[in-house]
């Protein structure tokens, strides 16, 4: 298993692997955005195969298992947020709303914005590798600590990220999850110190 910078050919994969981590948000937001005729999956391809912005191939981290890209971790150090983005956050769809309210809890931190293996290999430690990757990148971009957001919903993403040294700072209630499995409890903000 290997790991390896992603380049613009992997933007499907990415929009896939983000589309798991979401748990459905991603697809159902791209619906909303695509062109008439266009598939979700094909826009979330074009957003991912942009040169800016958070959900960029150039911010994500590619696992490869036997030659085949099979994970993702996409990450970035969020940004001090303008007062104008701060007040466009009540206008942002429910469903992605609880996200953006604890990104701009977490300035300065590398966020892992999505951490994904494909089902079918899963269990081979790869989400890990994944993870110290996301740290590795932290300590390359000295930002003081990784955060990442899950459902509380999520148990087994939950204890993963405690096993693997993050703890839970903050929470926001779910307003609205148009997916299945319609989580209704809180989103979790969870951080974890990358000082040596």
């Amino acid at each position: 298993m290997s790991l390896r910078a992603a380049v613009r050919e992997d933007a499907r994969l990415l929009a896939r692997l983000i589309d798991i981590a979401g748990e459905g948000i991603p697809s159902w937001l791209w619906s909303q955005g695509a062109a008439p005729g266009q598939s979700p999956l094909d826009y979330g391809t074009e957003r991912a195969c942009r040169e800016t912005g958070g959900f960029s191939y150039r911010n994500a981290t590619v696992a490869e298992f036997r030659g085949t890209p099979v994970g993702m971790m996409l990450g970035y150090v969020i940004p001090e947020p303008s007062d104008e983005e701060r007040r466009e956050v009540a206008s942002l769809p429910a469903p992605i709303r609880p996200f953006v309210e604890l990104e701009h809890r977490a300035v300065g931190t590398f966020y892992v914005n999505a951490v994904a293996v494909l089902p079918d290999r899963r269990g081979l430690g790869i989400g890990a590798k994944l993870l110290r990757a996301a740290e590795a990148s932290a300590r390359h971009a000295e930002a003081p600590e990784t955060s990442i957001q899950v459902y509380s919903q999520n148990a087994g993403a939950v204890r993963l990220y405690e096993r693997f040294g993050f703890r839970i700072v903050d929470r926001t209630p779910v307003i609205l999850h148009p997916c299945p499995p319609h989580h209704d409890e809180d989103v979790l903000l969870m951080t974890k110190s990358v000082l040596a």
